[in-house]
């Protein structure tokens, strides 16, 4: 384990024994949250040097061993603490007269004094023992959260939706954000003093703010970097020449942390927000001190970032920090799908989308954005905010985006889907991207493309990044009902409705024979989408065609009519009601009477193709499979294609990381190649055949074991590449470079198609002209 990561798991268990003392002694709420935090600052300050070394040590360990003393040495401590030297005791003794005022409102509020035992001293101590300068306050936030993450905490945090964003993803939308551009500026500047003056007093004139700061971390992470930045514009201005400066050191420091403003929900992660700035800044003062040889000491303080405590999506962020000030907006707002939400989350979206159709449909966190694009308008705010990767995919979509393109949103870069790590304990397995945007356009867009989940970003230019976060216009695909193109029409396979009593497995098929022979001939396989990727159909006693003289014969089978007709009638649904009357019937139904293509509801994000199949008249699919009764050769060899894929990944919404295929969304927008070739079309049957020849010389295999991506024969895959090959060629005679330049001409053959009163002559020369001479060449 990475040693920094054990140091922060050592400093959780150690500091939430002396929670858990400090609780069982009658500490809780409000006071108990306050009283932590300050014990973590003197904690911090005596490893740290903002208190002289292990005086705050040696102060508690002077008490008696029951503890009995503690809590009133704490709270005139606290007082002490609060309290400026010339107005402090004489009579005070030498440890505590000595100590730097630290004022900030920190130490102001009277606690009272917790009545402290042996358990609870105990507690304190071993925090005493444990060296907390080893800790960064980037993780500070999410450390103290867990230590307060009783049961019934991380039960709210959950209903919140609260998330604590590692270090490595807050860089990197702090990177895309600001920070590369600052870097690249400061590199212009030289040697120039007035261009490294001008570029220090820029640093000092940012503002940022954080509406979902949450314990602080992406404003500790943004300070820590500009106070990096201006270190070494110290460095480049005095050249070495430290000693002639020790005395004005701290009038040349302009970086401060009243440069950062946040919004947080609850009371607490706000404070911890608090105490983590001053710390970084405590930090950096010391990295100063290192470099110019003069010790930098902001005591008291008497500057702090401003965490304004509210609901986001119901407050004025002006009222935080005005728009006319601010320079950046940034964070990682709370996740929460529209089936999870609260009562109070549905109220809070409800009020900041108002006529926004199907607004139902969207993520907790597009408040924020829609929120962000009111406080952005009409300013140059560049904004950025880690997100569920959902808001990018499928039907939310077509809800959120087009509202905010209204608004004059543009996107300015994006980090497309990548695996997000935590801090926190019990990590939680998201899938999140982050977008950069504003109320204006830039020429400088880029995507952040992600070869692994888990890996390194690789930067790509862009003309225009659309909502599904590849180059391309800004459309969003909403549902449609029935194809954009002419081509068969989809729809999903069989309901029955039935609790069970029709579908069984192949011993229950036997067994019920067994008793029922003449049952034997109303039993045929049963699809669904796990039991056609295994190869491991049900069986479905389908009675829909049988005559009544046959049933009357068949008590057993009989019995099985009786059950679902009396589950029907139970059911509170009046249409469900209504199908009592019909019970050998099935609620949906669909039963091609020739062979039919299906394809999967929901198939693994790992597999390069959705595995796709012909099945025989005789089966049944169930409705977690999409029917294409009517499909032919060369729909198949599209729809099982690289290009249909490139659409389906941007397209389609995503059950965890999985596809979730849809037939109104995905299916039905697919833009088909335009009026192709003879020629062309046969080339595309013929390596189709290719595809299910190669397939049938592995019996015995599964479409989940074919379609693995570790175990997939070389000799299916070569002959999907050919495939993939001659479906691109129905689109234009150009090769695609990948994916990326698949969807870019998708999305514009898609708008192409889609634009009204287009006449159909210009529309294609239009698609011709997507082979330009530079892609020829």
């Amino acid at each position: 384990m990475d040693p920094e990561a054990t140091l922060e798991i050592q400093a959780v268990e150690i500091l939430s024994e002396l929670h858990d003392a400090l609780e069982r002694g009658g500490y809780s709420g409000h006071r108990l949250e306050r009283f932590l935090v300050r014990v973590l600052f003197c904690l911090f300050a005596n490893d740290t040097g903002i208190f002289e070394l292990d005086s705050f040590k040696t102060l508690v360990k002077s008490t008696r061993s029951d503890g009995s003393d503690l809590g009133p040495l704490l709270a005139h401590l606290f007082t002490v603490l609060d309290t400026d030297k010339p107005d402090r005791s004489p009579k005070l003794p030498d440890e505590l007269r000595e100590l730097p005022y630290v004022n900030g409102d920190l130490f102001h509020e009277d606690l009272g004094f917790a009545e402290f035992d042996a358990a609870m001293r105990a507690a304190l101590v071993k925090c005493c023992d444990f060296n907390l300068a080893r800790i960064s306050p980037a993780v500070f936030g999410s450390l103290f959260q867990s230590i307060m993450a009783t049961e019934e905490g991380r039960r709210k945090r959950r209903q919140i939706g609260a998330h604590y964003t590692s270090e490595r993803d807050i860089l990197k939308l702090v990177r895309s954000l600001f920070l590369d551009n600052l870097k690249a500026e400061l590199a212009r500047c030289g040697a120039n003093e007035k261009k490294l003056k001008a570029f220090h007093e820029k640093l000092a004139s940012l503002r940022f703010l954080d509406p979902a700061c949450g314990c602080g971390n992406f404003l500790v992470v943004a300070y820590r970097e500009l106070r990096l930045l201006e270190l070494e514009v110290l460095r480049a201005l005095y050249n070495g020449n430290h000693h002639q400066e020790r005395l004005v050191l701290d009038t040349l420091l302009k970086v401060d942390v009243d440069q950062m403003y946040g919004i947080e929900i609850e009371e607490w992660p706000a404070r911890i927000a608090e105490v983590a700035m001053w710390l970084i800044d405590h930090q950096m003062n010391e990295r100063v001190g290192e470099v110019f040889g003069s010790p930098v000491l902001r005591l008291p303080l008497k500057k702090s970032a401003r965490i304004v405590v509210g609901n986001a999506l119901r407050i004025d962020w002006n009222d935080a920090l005005p728009a006319a000030r601010c320079s950046y907006v940034m964070g990682n707002p709370p996740f929460v799908g529209g089936k999870f939400q609260a009562e109070a989350q549905r109220d809070d979206l409800g009020l900041v989308c108002k006529e926004i159709k199907n607004a139902g449909l969207l993520d907790y966190v597009s408040g924020w954005y829609l929120r962000a694009s009111e406080y952005l308008r009409k300013t140059e705010i560049r904004a950025a905010f880690v997100s569920t990767n959902s808001i990018t995919q499928g039907e939310q979509v077509g809800v959120l985006w087009p509202e905010l393109f209204r608004r004059g949103i543009k996107i300015h870069f994006a980090h497309r889907t990548f695996s997000w790590m935590s801090e926190a304990r019990g990590k939680a397995h998201v899938h999140v991207v982050i977008i950069g945007f504003g109320a204006f356009d830039r020429s400088d867009k880029v995507i952040h493309d992600y070869s692994k989940a888990n890996g390194e970003p690789i930067p790509v230019a862009a003309s225009n990044i659309g909502p599904y976060l590849v180059s391309g216009p800004d459309i969003a695909i909403t549902n449609r009902s029935t194809p954009l193109c002419k081509v068969p029409e989809i729809g999903i396979g069989n309901k029955p409705i039935d609790d069970g009593n029709y579908l069984f497995s192949r011993e229950e098929m036997k067994s019920f024979i067994r008793r029922e022979p003449g049952s034997k001939r109303f039993f045929r396989p049963w699809y669904g989408a796990d039991e056609f990727l295994y190869s491991s159909p049900r069986w479905c006693l389908w009675l829909g065609e049988a005559e009544p003289r046959e049933l009357r014969a068949l008590p057993h089978v009989l019995e099985r009519i009786r059950n679902v007709r009396r589950f029907r009638l139970s059911s509170k649904s009046a249409p469900t009601q209504a199908l009592a009357d019909t019970p050998t019937r099935f609620h949906v139904e669909n039963i091609p009477k020739r062979r039919f293509l299906v394809i999967p509801k929901v198939s693994s994000e790992r597999r390069s193709y959705i595995p796709i199949e012909f099945l025989e008249p005789r089966s049944l699919a169930s409705d977690l499979l999409f029917i294409l009764p009517s499909a032919s050769l060369y729909h198949f060899g599209v729809l099982t294609s690289a290009m249909h894929m490139a659409w389906v990944r941007q397209v389609c919404g995503r059950l965890k990381s999985d596809f979730r295929y849809s037939a109104k969304l995905v299916y039905n927008n697919f833009p088909w190649p335009q009026d192709p070739a003879p020629k062309q079309v046969a080339d595309v049957e013929k390596a189709a055949q290719r595809v299910l020849d190669v397939r049938a010389q592995f019996k015995g295999n599964t479409p989940a074991d074919l379609y693995d991506p570790e175990t997939m024969p070389k000799a299916l895959r070569e002959a999907h590449k050919g495939l993939d090959r001659a479906v691109d060629r129905c689109y234009r005679s150009a090769p695609f470079n990948g994916d990326g330049s698949r969807v870019e001409f998708l999305f514009e053959l898609y708008q192409q198609l889609t634009a009204p009163l287009l006449p159909t002559a210009k529309r294609a020369r239009r698609r011709r002209s997507q082979t330009s001479p530079a892609e020829s060449a």
